[in-house]
């Protein structure tokens, strides 16, 4: 899967991803920081899902409508387990969040929005 990771992730689970066989580009990378709706709109461009930690993606996509490829949010995750966590998500929910899916991550507890919700 083509995954957008914010500059919020922890920067180590990019190799952690590509380990597992994702096309990942992370947003720490770069000269400087678009803002969230640029990179919503690069991510959804390139059908990349979008690992964040920031709630605003999710006000981004549901109350103003801007279309993306999938959003994983990670809640209160130590920066070592964001990657290995991401990887487990995209394992078994990808098909969803590749149809528009927003999946919120918490230590213990896991909650996708559909499309259609």
């Amino acid at each position: 899967m083509k995954v957008l990771l914010d500059t919020c992730v922890w920067g180590g689970a990019r190799s952690i991803l590509e380990e597992s066989g994702h096309d990942v580009i992370w947003a720490g990378d770069w000269d400087t920081d678009p803002g969230d709706a640029e990179i919503l709109m690069l991510a959804h461009r390139e059908g990349r899902i979008l690992v964040t930690l920031d709630k605003d993606f999710g006000e981004l996509a549901i109350v103003y409508e801007q279309p993306h490829a999938g959003i994983v949010r990670l809640v209160n995750l130590p920066a070592r387990q964001q990657g290995p966590i991401c990887a487990r998500v995209l394992a078994s929910h990808g098909e969803a969040l590749q149809a528009g899916a927003i999946v919120t991550v918490e230590s213990h507890r896991l909650r996708i929005r559909l499309v259609d919700e």
